[in-house]
């Protein structure tokens, strides 16, 4: 396969995201600590949604998700698999996808679920603290899937949200490998490897090819505070592995060969929502093209970057022709 043309399937929770600006003491209020995850049913985000009286905003999401539309943008190859509702939601997220030229041969539909959301609660600091109802997403299950979701893949991305979902997980890997698939695993966030870290050294060692994660991933996953000894560690597990410093920009490890990639710092940060999903479709799709790893880790530098200038995680189209003339260069 000729490079440029490697296709890309996405598996995780196809999820609409509601965005909202809310002060440092509003935290506190909710269920859970800031910057993190946690999992709440309808009527909890609800009543969330309820104490704040501006309206959210709603963009499609989702960890896997948003990586995806990130490499559709750049014009990778790509499709989906997940679950939505059968809803006006999730029609226009399926809709959305395509118009980027995505696959959409393996979204899953039940009429049982509307579609999941995620919502972001953005503090002036510009971290974002998410609760998730998963809605419909939550019901994609191993039945649901088969060798055709893999056919003409050359690599799988997942995101640890799927660790909560052990079988569905498992039966993922199992066919992704089957059908000669690479794996990247991002891990999304420090919560999730908490609750599944007896399983995650495992999962990295019998199938991950490449994995993400952040300071507070790496901390948590590794139990040591020097990262430098933390990526050393994970890139034992698997292939390559990539630990993100924030606006320390990031270190990357694959085999014996080691870089250290800038940040490329944003002067006022509107909100970090799919800073580390969209760093990670940067980094992509430059290991799919055959780039260096310092070139790997530019990428993602440059669409992490782009993402925190704007409220959610879709970068306006009018930025995507400056960023791939950026790449070019």
């Amino acid at each position: 396969m000729k490079k440029g043309t490697r296709k890309v399937l996405g598996a995780g929770s196809p999820i609409l995201d509601l965005l909202l600006n809310v002060g440092e003491d509003f935290i506190p209020k909710i269920r859970g600590g800031k910057g993190g995850m946690v999992m709440v049913d309808a009527t909890e985000m609800n009543e969330i949604i309820g104490m704040v009286s501006a309206v959210p905003s709603k963009v499609p999401g989702g960890s896997s998700a948003n990586t995806i539309f990130g490499l559709a943008k750049l014009g990778t190859p790509t499709a989906f698999l997940g679950k939505v509702g059968d809803d006006e939601e999730g029609r226009f997220y399926v809709q959305r996808y395509g118009s980027m030229g995505g696959d959409l041969r393996s979204f899953k539909k039940t009429s049982d679920k509307p579609t999941g959301r995620c919502l972001s609660l953005v503090t002036p600091d510009s971290e974002r603290t998410m609760r998730t109802d998963l809605g419909a997403a939550a019901f994609l299950s191993p039945d649901d899937l088969s060798d055709n979701d893999f056919s003409g893949i050359y690599l799988l991305h997942t995101e640890g949200y799927l660790l909560y979902n052990r079988p569905l997980l498992m039966e993922i890997f199992r066919l992704a490998k089957k059908n000669s698939c690479l794996i990247s695993l991002d891990l999304a966030s420090y919560e999730v490897v908490g609750h599944s870290k007896d399983i995650i050294s495992e999962l990295l060692e019998k199938y991950v090819d490449i994995v993400f994660a952040n300071e507070d991933e790496a901390r948590t996953l590794t139990g040591t505070d020097d990262m430098s000894k933390a990526l050393d560690l994970l890139s034992e597990k698997c292939g390559t592995a990539a630990v993100k410093l924030g606006k320390k920009g990031s270190m990357i490890k694959s085999g014996s060969e080691r870089v250290f990639s800038s940040a490329m710092i944003v002067e006022k940060p509107v909100d970090t929502t799919g800073a580390g999903d969209l760093w990670a479709a940067g980094f992509l799709h430059g290991y799919l093209n055959g780039k260096s790893l310092q070139d790997c880790g530019k990428y993602g530098s440059l669409l992490g970057a782009e993402v925190v200038k704007v409220m959610g995680a879709a970068i306006p189209d009018e930025k995507w022709i400056e960023i791939k003339k950026q790449i070019k260069q």
